[in-house]
């Protein structure tokens, strides 16, 4: 937070400014979103910039050890304009107040209020000071939040779904299911008039999440719970894209294979994070599955979906990734030639369910095999998008280019918001949220440059961030 304007605080008739620091995952944003729609009910004026707000809200992460980290360095950061006076309230919300707020408060007596997972609606109390810095159920969550909930889009053109909360997957590697509880679906009704709603304020692409999507309906008896939802939103709505995110491999219908081939609009795009390919260390993670299984899924998604866009995600340095088990994950990853790849280093935490393994690998090894696999995958990712040059292929226009305001950002279908890479549009114009044809032109490991050949779509020159009001 940097020295911002100082607030008029002695003006009592002025409504509370907010800002709103958001951390972690896309289903930690949503929650911030309906928060800040609940605050702009209430009358509350929202700001971008935090550093004007009277009350700074850090909604915070607490997946890994960096972004416990994070999450810490932006409560600090507003302790410290508390401190200077430019802040009057500093409100911590997210999985950290879910799960550790009894030690934030303790360390960090500065801290006014907390907002667990299951109090989105206390937000408002928090803000105005009517609710002291209690501690919040530190079990996991039980709530689910549906559509009647207002939100405040945080996104340009596109809004992610939160199609269910909680996870019941045991990975040794996660203590998410402690913060956020076990797995609950929404109803399709409920979700279909969610996303009426987004359709209605301008949204042209809806991004379904959960913790594990794919087992979306199974708490509440449905089949092939996924694949009605997608089928009721294709049949109900006319929004252009429609895509899910965290596709857990033993979950997968491969029906939602049939599925993308047959409809446009529900892109081609499938996100599944592997973890490795060893069945020793896949075994470790409590995890199913090994790496003739996985490659055996992938070439079935592939036969069934032309261009198939295909994301993942792996750990390395996990106990009991020896030498054998590295380069067995770094051949599959050379074999398969995923188009988008993530690689994180194993981060130890006590709350894991797995961190009696210990943390034998050392730092220096587990960089040193992140790089690895990084760079093969940065060549894999070029070849890729080299392939582009020369189609032209649908795009989203997201807004100007932060670093160079002449160039639009914009993505291609195969690119999902926020984790891979992007596309430059350095000729022709749209407004912010707009579909448009474009024609790719340079290639570059992660992102593309293209041209504007038509405008398929146009999106809302005025209403960039809209609230949506259940």
């Amino acid at each position: 937070m940097g020295e911002g304007q100082s607030n008029n605080h002695g003006d009592r008739d002025a409504p509370v400014k907010v800002g709103m620091i958001s951390l972690g995952c896309a289903k930690n944003l949503v929650d911030g979103e309906i928060m800040l729609g609940r605050l702009l009910r209430s009358g509350v004026e929202l700001t971008a910039d935090a550093t004007l707000a009277d009350v700074v809200i850090v909604n915070t992460c607490g997946f890994i050890t960096d972004a416990k980290k994070e999450s810490i360095d932006s409560i600090l950061e507003v302790v410290h304009a508390k401190q200077n006076g430019r802040v009057r309230r500093l409100v911590v919300a997210g999985c950290m107040a879910q799960a550790y707020a009894d030690d934030l408060l303790r360390e960090i007596p500065e801290i006014d209020a907390f907002v667990g997972l299951d109090e989105l609606e206390s937000i408002t109390a928090a803000v105005r000071g009517e609710i002291a810095a209690h501690i919040p159920d530190q079990r996991g969550a039980l709530k689910v939040y549906d559509h009647h909930n207002p939100r405040v889009l945080s996104t340009g053109g596109y809004a992610y779904l939160k199609v269910a909360e909680g996870c019941n997957n045991p990975c040794s590697f996660c203590h998410i299911p402690a913060m956020r509880g076990s797995f609950r679906s929404r109803s399709i009704d409920d979700l279909l008039s969610e996303a009426q709603a987004l359709e209605s304020a301008g949204v042209q692409e809806i991004v379904l999440i959960a913790q594990d999507t794919t087992r979306y309906g199974e708490d509440i008896g449905l089949r092939h719970g996924l694949r009605s939802l997608i089928e009721t939103l294709l049949a109900a709505t006319s929004v252009p894209w429609i895509r899910f995110l965290y596709a857990y491999p033993a979950t997968l219908d491969e029906g939602l294979f049939e599925l993308m081939a047959e409809e446009d609009r529900f892109l081609s795009y499938l996100d599944i994070p592997l973890q490795h390919a060893s069945r020793p260390v896949l075994k470790a993670m409590k995890r199913g599955g090994d790496g003739h299984s996985y490659r055996t899924l992938i070439q079935r998604a592939r036969a069934n979906v032309e261009d198939l866009a295909l994301r993942t995600t792996f750990i390395v340095g996990f106990p009991g990734e020896g030498e054998e088990e590295f380069e067995e994950l770094l051949e599959f990853v050379q074999a398969l030639r995923f188009d988008h790849l993530g690689v994180f280093t194993y981060s130890w935490q006590e709350e894991n369910p797995g961190s009696d393994l210990g943390d034998p690998v050392s730092d220096e090894v587990k960089i040193a095999r992140r790089d690895a696999i990084l760079e093969v995958q940065q060549e894999i990712s070029m070849e890729h998008n080299r392939r582009l040059i020369g189609r032209v292929l649908p795009a989203l226009v997201t807004g100007r280019l932060e670093e160079m305001e002449l160039l639009l950002d914009a993505r291609l279908a195969r690119q999902a918001p926020e984790i891979d890479g992007r596309l430059l549009i350095n000729d022709g114009s749209a407004p912010a949220g707009s579909l448009v044809d474009v024609e790719v032109t340079e290639a570059h490991p992660y992102d593309l440059v293209g041209k504007i050949v038509r405008v398929i779509r146009p999106g809302l020159r005025d209403r960039p961030r809209l609230p949506v009001v259940g």
